[in-house]
């Protein structure tokens, strides 16, 4: 398989036989001790900065213009709406065993460099010397550790290793080779290996075993525990999962690799990241990254961050700002010391509804599985009236699917049942029997119920309520009677997962830039976190243990679809592929898009630098700021 560069996007996973990502060469660099570390290296705590950093570290070079050699020290000051948002320093922080670079194209990172064979093996190479950041040697002991330890511990893991790890079933062969090379094979490619690694929410297949196996039952020296450390014991596997989370980023003695670590103990409503001693990178000059020393992350209430920010309260923002704020955050750039900067978003679509098709109601579910109501309700949406009224007609309309940035989008994808026609939309649904209306001209369900849609929000944000108030108005002209539920997201996400909810409002494909070689196991129904079916994706996702089988010609038939791409490397075949499952959610609308490619400001105190002007603001491929590298950005 080629590697292969087409407009925004390079290619996701390079893999041909013999291939190798090779990182680029580390120079005979003097490296520099950093101020932050300075007492703590003079007082022996820590190890210079020669003895800290791996023997090949990660070297990274600025080109002046886009990004400049920066001066390390500082705080960065950002704003939080929940205590659970200290996971984005993974996601901002994104050090990954191979990540995407700006140009989204893979790249070693953690590791010194990745041999892949035949798309269905893959040798990892880890850099000597590189540490944890307790100073504990990063070796191949954390990958066997998740393993064998954590991934097939039936109390740990009681569904087994992750469904990404399974190709048709089939786990990999694991081989510890040495304390600096493993490697994971199957007996067929396996596409959405290096992919999951990158993510912004990354599959972590490797663990600090030096500190988690304090917690585990296997390596628990009963004879020196005491009666209630004993007891205790019999916990141990909740005990393990609460304290194992490199994501959740919420356990300040968990060992880590990002560039910032975790020093305040939750419950708080200030947290502090403070530099990685043991990090990975340095700039070619010999200052080890991040150049930043800690990251000041200050809970707010959602609602308050615009105002919050607006008066100069964050060195970096982009969580909780909105499109429709831009005008205040505009006219207070110079008072508050900041500019705002406009960055285009990558999902399929913004907002999308998500009819259940696993409703438990058999009368909704019947009629949520009827394409000419799915339809209908597309054609009820008067689209432009949204993107005026609250997107300044900035923004595209259409149905959830690839962007035009994408070598995958064509123009009937997008806009096909996504004009506005009413008359079409009640002539639909009068041939669906509903043709019958109470006297203010709802529609009756064939049960006798009226035909009001209960959509439920995780209530974060107003701009959803905003934008259903105005879809009520036209569904209102159908005959549908739209009401708004907020919830809390953990309930949310539960009651659509039990198959209570009607109708839920989140964002579409998180990647609508994506080229023939990048996954489109989205489309198809391979997670329950996929609103519209997730039972259906439940059950791919556990093996059939869970969930529902889907039951639909065409949810069976994109299932077949992504397994036929996952076993070809022929990139005309997966680009057949692709528009295939494109054409039948073109079709069928399992989704129902609204608006699309939106701008979110980002604003940028004065004296933080290296944060690009224009950049593509999107979760996966992304991780936001990610494949940015905030370790690169710096402080006046």
């Amino acid at each position: 398989m080629k590697c292969v560069r087409r407009g925004l996007l390079a290619v996701a996973v390079c893999a041909t036989a013999g291939s190798a990502f090779l990182a680029p060469p580390a120079s005979a660099l003097e490296y520099k001790e950093t101020e932050y570390f300075r007492d703590g290296v003079a007082k022996g705590d820590l190890p210079a900065i020669s003895d800290r950093l791996p023997k090949t570290p990660s070297v990274v070079q600025f080109d002046g213009e886009t990004k400049t050699y920066g001066k390390s020290g500082g705080d960065l000051k950002t704003l939080i709406g929940r205590a659970k948002d200290t996971r984005l320093m993974v996601v901002y922080g994104y050090a990954r065993l191979v990540g995407y670079d700006e140009n989204l194209a893979l790249v070693p990172d953690i590791v010194e460099k990745v041999d892949v064979e035949d798309g269905r093996a893959f040798t990892f190479t880890l850099r000597a010397g590189h540490k944890w950041s307790d100073g504990h040697p990063f070796t191949t002991e954390a990958f066997r550790y998740w393993w064998e330890d954590v991934a097939n511990n039936r109390k740990l893991s009681p569904s087994g290793p992750p469904v990404t790890m399974r190709i048709d079933g089939e786990l990999p062969k694991v081989e510890i080779i040495d304390d600096l090379r493993v490697r994971y094979s199957w007996s067929r490619p396996n596409p959405y290996f290096l992919p999951r690694l990158a993510g912004a929410a990354p599959l972590f297949i490797y663990r600090p075993a030096q500190y988690l196996k304090k917690f585990h039952k296997k390596y628990a020296d009963t004879t020196k525990m005491s009666r209630t450390e004993k007891i205790r014991l019999r916990n141990w596997a909740a005990v393990h999962n609460r304290l194992d989370n490199l994501y959740k980023f919420d356990n300040p003695d968990l060992p880590t690799l990002q560039p910032w670590r975790l020093r305040t103990k939750p419950p708080a409503t200030r947290f502090i990241a403070e530099r990685n001693p043991f990090y990975h990178r340095v700039d070619a000059k010999g200052h080890q990254l991040p150049y930043i020393d800690r990251v000041i992350m200050q809970h707010a209430d959602v609602k308050l961050i615009p105002a919050k920010a607006g008066t100069g309260e964050a060195d970096l923002q982009s969580r909780g700002l909105a499109l429709s704020q831009v005008p205040f955050l505009k006219q207070n750039e110079a008072r508050a010391g900041y500019r705002v900067l406009l960055w285009r978003t990558a999902k399929g679509s913004h907002f999308s509804l998500f009819p259940n098709l696993n409703h438990n109601d058999p009368i909704w579910r019947t009629l949520f599985r009827d394409v000419r109501f799915r339809r209908a309700l597309s054609l009820a949406i008067d689209r432009e009236a949204v993107n005026h009224a609250l997107f300044f007609g900035m923004a595209g309309v259409g149905n959830n699917t690839m962007l035009d940035s994408s070598p995958l989008y064509r123009e009937d994808y997008q806009k096909k049942w996504a004009t506005f026609d009413l008359d079409q939309a009640n002539d639909l649904l009068d041939g669906l029997g509903l043709d019958k209306r109470d006297s203010d001209g709802i529609r009756f369900l064939p049960d006798g119920r009226l035909l009001e849609i209960v959509v439920e929000t995780a209530g974060e944000e107003t701009e959803q309520s905003d934008i259903l108030e105005l879809i009520a108005g036209s569904w209102a002209s159908a005959g549908i009677k739209l009401f708004t539920k907020p919830s809390q997201r953990e309930v949310f996400r539960n009651r659509i997962f039990s198959g209570d909810t009607l109708m839920s409002v989140w964002s579409g494909f998180e990647n609508g830039i994506a080229t023939p070689i990048m996954s489109p196991a989205e489309l198809a129904p391979t997670t329950q976190q996929s609103l519209q079916w997730p039972k259906w994706g439940q059950y791919f996702e556990t093996s059939g243990k869970t969930g529902k089988a889907p039951d639909t010609p065409e949810s069976i038939k994109l299932l077949a679809l992504n397994s036929a791409w996952s076993n070809t490397e022929d990139i005309e075949e997966r680009t057949r592929i692709w528009h295939e499952m494109l054409e039948i959610h073109r079709d069928n609308l399992f989704t129902i898009g609204v608006v699309t490619s939106i701008i979110q400001p980002i604003i940028v105190s004065n004296r933080t630098q290296n944060v690009p002007t224009e950049g593509i603001y999107n979760w996966d491929p992304g991780a936001h700021f990610g494949r940015y590298r905030p370790d690169t950005f710096w402080l006046k």
